[in-house]
């Protein structure tokens, strides 16, 4: 009886590690995320084109952000045509 009960012990510990692992995709393919970097990145560019004197960084940041951004939209479109060529 004992080898039932640790099996229904890891097959709820699987579950556990299946809801963190779920929760943990969520998290990385959410518009929540997205938008934090995308402000994040923003503000460390804007900082460092201030310190470094460059003209307009609030204008200037705008462009590394949106390349950042794009090559974050880009990266799971791009998988999954990696993913499909491999399954072939």
């Amino acid at each position: 009886m004992e080898s039932i009960e640790s099996l229904k012990i890891e097959i709820e510990q699987i579950k556990q590690r299946n809801k963190r692992v779920e929760l943990d995709k969520a998290w990385e393919t959410s518009w929540t995320r997205k938008l934090l970097l995308a402000f994040l990145t923003y503000f460390v560019i804007v900082l460092f084109f201030y310190i470094a004197g460059l003209a307009r960084p609030f204008i200037n940041a705008i462009v590394p952000t949106c390349g950042f951004l794009i090559s974050t939209f880009t990266v799971p479109v791009v998988k999954k045509i990696w993913v499909k060529n491999q399954t072939k």
